[in-house]
């Protein structure tokens, strides 16, 4: 009698997420939660002063000590999170909404059409970003949203540079040659199968994009150009501590470091997504 062995195919290992990439995922997991529900953290109001309590140091009542007008400093770091994390979400949305619009024109119109926008595109290219949002917040004057319309305005021209590079690419693809032969229209045919599989990439690196807004964001409040006072924005709590560095430095350490963190973490996690999607892409 022979016996046959039938072999049996290994159950594919999933991929491990590194611990970085864990520890990345938890920050942002905790700043959505101040953002959203800053209560739940928050321990008193982060607008209520008392100058006889000013520059106290961290206790049992107030964590991080107080500011120069005895608020807790902490609970301004908490309902700050909103702030920043609503800029870099909303400025992201501007540009990749932004960016798609132009890409999509520019990649799928060709010809003059092409030409036109990606000359405008290489013009703004060539002035930083920031330069861009200073002038932006010229025209429409300070405050949290006038921030993030002149930060989303001014990632634009980079947004609407991927995606015309990734409609090009589709515009090539043979299921899109099928489309056309078969007389779908260019509307449809734009929204049905350019826009969709040309937004990989492009949302990838929006992820990213939510840190260098916040960055762009928190320097704009330093400069007296985002927030006002007495918002608990962390660019506007680290410009009015600039002055007290000398007796009080902690008071800029902590709105700094949550601005870092912040952004290092959203970082690493959208690099992260981004080898996902390349390894996925590679794989097929």
């Amino acid at each position: 009698m022979t016996l046959s062995l039938t072999a049996r195919t290994a159950p594919a290992r999933r991929e491990r997420v590194p611990v970085g990439v864990v520890v990345a995922l938890a920050v942002i997991g905790v700043l959505v939660v101040a953002a959203v529900a800053p209560g739940l953290l928050a321990t008193q109001d982060p607008l209520a002063s008392d100058p006889a309590d000013a520059f106290a140091p961290p206790s049992a009542e107030h964590w991080l000590g107080t500011d120069q007008l005895g608020r807790d400093l902490y609970s301004r770091l908490v309902h700050g999170a909103w702030y920043s994390l609503s800029l870099g979400v909303g400025a992201t949305v501007i540009a990749v909404a932004g960016g798609i619009l132009l890409g999509v024109i520019a990649g799928y119109a060709r010809g003059i059409t092409d030409r036109v926008v990606s000359r405008g595109l290489d013009v703004l290219l060539a002035f930083p970003e920031v330069l861009v949002a200073l002038v932006a917040i010229a025209v429409l004057g300070p405050g949290q949203a006038s921030v993030i319309w002149a930060v989303g305005l001014g990632r634009i021209p980079g947004s609407a540079r991927l995606v015309r590079s990734q409609v090009l690419q589709v515009r090539q693809s043979d299921y899109v040659g099928s489309a056309v032969t078969l007389g779908l229209s260019p509307l449809r045919l734009i929204a049905r199968h350019v826009v969709p599989n040309s937004l990989g990439p492009v949302l990838v690196n929006a992820v990213l994009g939510v840190g260098v807004s916040i960055i762009f964001g928190a320097a704009l409040s330093f400069l007296g150009l985002g927030a006002v006072p007495p918002t608990p924005e962390w660019g506007l709590v680290l410009a009015e501590s600039r002055q007290y560095l000398s007796i009080a430095p902690a008071l800029s350490i902590w709105p700094g470091l949550c601005i870092t963190v912040t952004v290092v973490a959203i970082t690493v996690a959208g690099r992260w997504a981004q080898q996902r999607y390349v390894s996925r892409r590679s794989s097929l």
